[in-house]
């Protein structure tokens, strides 16, 4: 997940950055509607599962997608992917008011450092630009679209699920590509490779493993391992763009570390007795 903030970066010298990500999501929703037609993997046969899968493909593809590729015009790479990755504390909330999940003190304290540790990673400083506004846009549709696939997801398979909501949404992109930009793509050998990478490792291979830790664990917990995407964003746009790393990058990321420790860690105490419900029932 980080390292395609840099690898999308570099591919705005070829293509718009709507455009590029519409494509992007359309070609790898495409392999994995194929993929998923010859397993034969259970189609939903109803159109309200069909609607639930556009609209998490309209939220989790393009709004968070279009979000951060067209945020990468005015803003870094590595400050795209801070400002994207905040979504952990943004589902711990809206878990707790929408959804009524019961996080415990523990958990929202990892939350907390995790999300001062993005802080730190950023310099402890954030300047407002068009792109800033979207990076927070992608984070808010991000935590909207995980909070739907565990309310959602276990009604759906999760490779039917991934692949159409990546096709759904990259469709919605491709479309809102002639209004909203000045389309283009340029087709040369190293705008393909680009390609490749954000189709296969960064949508098919990234997807279908987030979904499924979404559909099966605990949402608040999962989320918070998304704080080192911000870490690795930085650190892949120092390599791969030569922006600026700083002191504070490390700093932040020992922060970040430990907010998913405390988010995840469950002390035996708790877990004696989760198990003893377990036996009771």
């Amino acid at each position: 997940m980080g390292s395609s903030f840099a690898i999308g970066k570099i591919g705005l010298d070829y293509a718009s950055p709507i455009m590029l990500v519409a494509i992007r999501f359309m070609i790898a929703g495409t392999i994995m509607g194929v993929i998923v037609y010859f397993l034969s993997r259970p189609h939903p046969k109803d159109l309200k599962s069909w609607i639930k899968i556009f609209v998490i493909g309209a939220i989790q593809t393009a709004g968070v997608m279009g979000c951060i590729f067209v945020s990468l015009k005015t803003i870094t790479a590595g400050e795209s992917s801070i400002l994207t990755f905040i979504n952990p504390l943004l589902v711990v909330i809206f878990g707790t008011l929408f959804l009524k999940h019961h996080y415990r003190k523990l958990q929202w304290f990892g939350v907390i450092i995790g999300f001062i540790g993005v802080f730190i990673t950023f310099g402890a400083h954030l300047s407002i630009k068009p792109g800033t506004i979207l990076g927070f846009g992608a984070a808010l549709s991000w935590a909207i679209g995980t909070l739907l696939i565990k309310k959602w997801g276990r009604e759906i398979d999760i490779w039917v699920l991934t692949a159409y909501q990546m096709l759904f949404g990259g469709g919605l992109l491709f479309f809102g590509s002639f209004f909203l930009e000045d389309a283009f793509f340029i087709v040369n050998f190293k705008s393909i490779s680009i390609l490749l990478w954000l189709v296969i490792m960064a949508s098919i291979v990234q997807f279908t493993i987030w979904f499924y830790l979404i559909q099966t664990g605990d949402p608040g917990k999962t989320s918070a391992f998304l704080f080192l995407a911000p870490f690795f964003g930085v650190l892949s746009g120092a390599l791969l763009l030569d922006e600026p790393i700083h002191w504070y990058v490390i700093l932040g990321g020992g922060f970040i570390l430990l907010g998913i420790f405390f988010a995840n860690w469950q002390p035996q105490e708790s877990k004696d007795k989760q198990q003893k419900n377990k036996t009771a029932y």
